[in-house]
């Protein structure tokens, strides 16, 4: 079925005193290659109902971008307000104020997004991918989207993880690009480790939990799985975090439950004390339950989760 025609007004692309065009939403049409996907958060019901009763109250106060339609004319395609757009059919607006811009790709698409923090890790990921796919190398694709070498290299890593760090990041357990490539590091270490702490492990796996496990191994087994500053600055942090506990109202928490990992030793958990100085090389303290110390040889220690200072 041919679609209905624009108004002159809008088809024209011209509005008065450099405005923008009131264009009808019933010819407008979203990029089916846009970088953000269906999963992003932008686009859940509670954020796009949200963004629709401002519009109601408010109205529209960035306009959004559109091209040309190649196959219907006097009809668009969005360069940007993929959100904008669909919020105002949801207020059941009949226009939207947007600009034409026929100049406009999927690299652009990509900027735009980067530069308001919408993209998740994965959408970027997948279009990194898909430029690699073209034959670019990453040095243009971080030149192409203004970023860092490393910062496409992180992303591009996202591509091909090992299954157990694949399956907790597609689950949305970890969303943090820093953090996942930190758990790689340690998976190819000790793959085994590492897939039993994610399998055992609290649903969302945070940066500083990433932090302390890698610590653990690299004491474990006598590897730099962590660098030297890193395990101090962990250990400053956990011995402050019982300076603290130590104050008034604090006892429970020095005898056991200050933040640290959790740990298995012979069927009893406890916290493996990162801030204590071991005894000799592949051993360490653990604060047991009941508040007494341990020195244990961490190769009969599992890693079990990271306990927060409010459990």
């Amino acid at each position: 079925m041919k679609k209905a025609s624009a108004p002159p007004g809008a088809a024209s692309g011209r509005a008065p005193e450099g405005r923008p065009l009131a264009l009808p939403l019933e010819h407008i049409d979203e990029d089916p290659l846009q970088p953000r996907s269906a999963e992003n958060p932008g686009f859940t019901a509670n954020s796009l109902a949200e963004l629709a009763a401002s519009i109601r109250l408010r109205g529209i106060k960035t306009p959004i971008s559109v091209r040309h339609h190649p196959e219907w004319p006097g009809h668009y395609i969005i360069n940007h307000g993929a959100r904008r757009y669909r919020a105002s059919r949801l207020a059941q607006l009949a226009t939207i104020p947007g600009f034409i811009d026929d100049d406009y790709s999927e690299t652009d698409q990509v900027v735009e997004n980067l530069q308001r923090n919408e993209l998740t890790a994965r959408e970027i990921a997948n279009y990194i991918g898909r430029e690699l796919s073209k034959g670019l190398k990453r040095g243009q694709i971080a030149s192409n989207i203004s970023k860092s070498a490393a910062f496409v290299t992180q992303h591009a890593a996202l591509l091909d993880l090992p299954e157990p760090i694949a399956l907790a990041f597609n689950e949305g357990r970890v969303r943090d690009v820093t953090t996942v490539n930190e758990l790689v590091t340690a998976y190819k270490s000790q793959p085994g480790e590492v897939a039993a702490w994610l399998r055992e492990g609290e649903p969302e796996v945070t940066r500083s939990a990433v932090k302390l496990l890698r610590a653990f191994l690299g004491e474990k087994f006598g590897q730099d799985a962590l660098p030297a500053l890193e395990v101090e600055r962990e250990a400053a942090a956990l011995e402050a975090t019982a300076a603290v506990a130590a104050g008034p109202g604090g006892e429970a928490c020095r005898r056991w439950r200050c933040t640290g990992l959790v740990v298995l030793h012979r069927q009893r958990e406890g916290i493996l004390l990162l801030g204590r100085r071991p005894s000799a090389a592949g051993r360490a303290w653990v604060r047991q339950e009941d508040g007494v110390e341990v020195d244990i040889a961490l190769a009969e220690v599992q890693a079990m989760k990271l306990l927060d200072a409010g459990e």
